[in-house]
């Protein structure tokens, strides 16, 4: 072979050589790839069946342990999340100062942050315990105390239980602060500051009608709500704050055929309680009365029956602000061509307001003066007086008693009381009627004579309410302890929480949020007597005296002393009020009299002058002394006249 083809031989090897490399790498980088591949997923395989595997074989404790540990601290989160949220949450305060475990002084606040505003302001009228008082009104010192935040006050109904009260309320707070409420109650508002002795300068007055809603201070909207009640102008409030909205019924009833036309405002209702409302107080008066309160034209035709019965004069007594039922009186004696004489203040206070703004319409030439009932003939006379309760002084109870000036009850004679008794007064409403009875009248008296009904919802209108609203939270007011607790059953029959219903009393302080209602403190409440022009000055002492007074009497010692030498210079002498009739008692008094002078002969001899220690033994002696001989225990009065 020449070194030619040994040197080409060469070439083409090294040519190849690279060519054989590089076909040799490829299939070999591949096959490596490939592998790695398959380790890969073995590796991964096998760390998942390991991890499997440990989870399988784990003890049941111990995953126990790791869910139970979480869940805890989950709850722990929780509870921190609702703290930190309450701590936030806006808060409202609603704070009734009159209408719970009572009937009448009806007055409830609502206060946001800064801001109050009042709703109603009533009183209530004295029991037998009360005696001398003419009227009790809420006590207003936590409204003295906080006058500067109050931003208005808002009426929902001209009955005294919710006005009674204003004008002396008006003492207390500032009088440019508004009052709000229907062109009736206003107008009755008004005539108590006119004619009463408490206040003439008049708040400013704005007049609302049904769907007004009235933005006032930095956070309220307070918004009026037609419903039907005894009187015209009868209003719902809804109360809406930052915190939260309250709605308060006031006294309503479900009548769907009232007199005036005006019913409740269903849809607005409705409509409220969709867009919720977090807290409604409701009216509790009629709660423990089942099925519904009859509409207020039931009455008229009964006293259609009662005047076409009637052959005489017809005396009707009746609540003097009772429009409507006033207003069928009217009718149904013009009807009957009969004259109305009207007796009583009020009755004519009311006549006259009420006729002045259209809500008594009164035909032509129907109303004569009282003293020319007389001259009428008898079938064509009714007399319309003033005294359902009883009271001492109304023309019914002076009627009754043959002391009225004009008119006196004769044989032939209808009386128709239209009412019934408010608790306390049963005794005082039976003796009128058994006087009436006395002189052959007809007395037209039992509720089921069909007369009177009532003005306040029962149980299944204030099932309908609920029903309107639903509410979150509940609050029954306007009633006795025993009408709150029907109203709760009531609620939760409709489906309310008993933990969302709040038994409330006067002064507690109840906080209103999103979330909840609850009891969060109390203010200063209770009663304030009104004793003629005194308001308030009376006190549980002077009551107690004038019970003691009442029962027992007085006994009045007097005797004149040397205030120099202490020597009794005449008497003692002793006078008595309503204790004993001193002609027939004589003895008695004379014994008292010697007891007496022994023991201020005692104060002569030891040089005792000091008059109030004189008073005060004097004061024993004598009450032991009644005592023991007669076991009365009169008020003693120790009179000393001096020289």
């Amino acid at each position: 072979m020449n070194l030619e083809n040994i040197a080409e031989k060469e070439k083409d090897t090294v040519k190849k050589k690279p060519k054989r490399k590089k076909y040799y790498n490829k299939p070999k980088s591949t096959e490596k790839k490939v592998d790695e591949t398959k380790v890969q997923e073995v590796k991964t395989q096998e760390v998942k069946k390991v991890v499997t595997q440990k989870d399988e074989q784990a003890p049941k404790k111990k995953v126990h342990k790791k869910i139970e540990k979480p869940e805890n601290l989950e709850k722990l989160e929780e509870d921190k999340k609702i703290a930190i949220k309450s701590e936030k949450e806006e808060k409202m305060y609603v704070i009734p100062l009159g209408g719970l475990d009572e009937v009448g002084k009806n007055m409830t606040l609502v206060q946001y942050r800064d801001e109050i505003i009042i709703i109603d302001s009533g009183v209530t009228f004295p029991d037998d315990g009360l005696l001398g008082i003419d009227l009790v009104i809420p006590d207003f010192s936590y409204i003295e105390s906080n006058r500067d935040k109050v931003k208005g006050l808002f009426i929902t109904h001209g009955h005294e239980d919710h006005i009674g009260s204003v004008p002396y309320l008006y003492q207390k707070i500032d009088k440019n602060i508004p009052v709000h409420g229907g062109k009736l109650t206003l107008a009755l508002i008004k005539s108590k500051f006119e004619n009463g002795d408490v206040s003439k300068v008049l708040p400013k007055m704005k007049e609302v009608k049904g769907r007004d809603k009235i933005k006032i201070g930095k956070y309220f909207e307070v918004e009026f709500v037609g419903v039907t009640h005894s009187i015209a102008d009868a209003y719902a409030i809804v109360v809406t704050t930052p915190a939260g909205r309250v709605m308060y019924t006031g006294d309503f009833k479900i009548d769907l055929t009232p007199v005036d036309g005006d019913g409740v405002d269903f849809l607005r209702l409705a409509q409220i309680g969709e867009e919720g409302v977090d807290l409604l107080l409701s009216d509790s008066t009629n709660s423990e009365i089942d099925g519904f309160t009859p509409s207020e034209k039931t009455v008229g035709e009964a006293f259609k029956v009662e005047f076409t019965k009637a052959k005489g004069r017809i005396i009707v007594a009746a609540f003097a602000s009772h429009i409507h039922r006033l207003q069928q009186i009217v009718n149904i004696a013009h009807e009957h061509g009969r004259k109305i004489a009207i007796d009583g203040r009020s009755l004519v206070k009311v006549f006259d307001i009420a006729s002045s703004l259209g809500y008594l319409k009164l035909p032509e030439n129907i109303m004569i003066n009282l003293s020319d009932v007389d001259k009428m003939k008898d079938n064509k006379v009714v007399i319309l007086c003033t005294g359902t309760q009883g009271e001492p002084m109304a023309a019914l109870s002076r009627i009754a008693k043959n002391m009225h000036k004009h008119t006196k009850v004769k044989e032939g004679d209808t009386v128709i009381i239209s009412a019934t008794p408010i608790p306390g007064n049963e005794r005082a409403v039976s003796n009128n009627i058994n006087s009436l009875l006395k002189y052959e009248a007809e007395v037209v008296f039992k509720k089921i004579a069909g007369i009177h009904v009532s003005g306040h919802a029962s149980k299944e209108e204030q099932k309908l309410m609920l029903n309107l609203i639903k509410p979150k939270n509940f609050m029954p007011v306007h009633g006795e302890f025993k009408m709150l607790k029907a109203h709760k059953e009531t609620a939760i029959e409709t489906g309310i929480p008993k933990s969302n219903i709040v038994i409330a009393t006067n002064g507690s302080k109840v906080e209103v949020t999103k979330t909840s209602a609850k009891v969060k403190g109390k203010v200063n409440a209770g009663a304030t007597l009104v004793d003629g022009l005194g308001v308030g000055d009376i006190g549980h002492i002077v009551l107690k005296d004038r019970q003691q007074l009442s029962q027992d009497g007085v006994v009045i010692i007097v005797f004149t002393m040397n205030k120099e030498t202490g020597k009794i210079v005449s008497g003692p002498d002793i006078v008595t009020r309503g204790f004993v009739y001193s002609r027939d008692s004589e003895v008695i008094l004379n014994e008292a009299n010697d007891h007496i002078k022994v023991k201020l002969k005692e104060f002569e001899e030891n040089g005792i002058k000091d008059w109030a220690t004189i008073k005060n033994s004097v004061r024993d002696i004598a009450s032991k002394f009644f005592y023991n001989r007669i076991k009365r225990t009169p008020v003693i009065l120790p009179i000393i006249m001096d020289i």
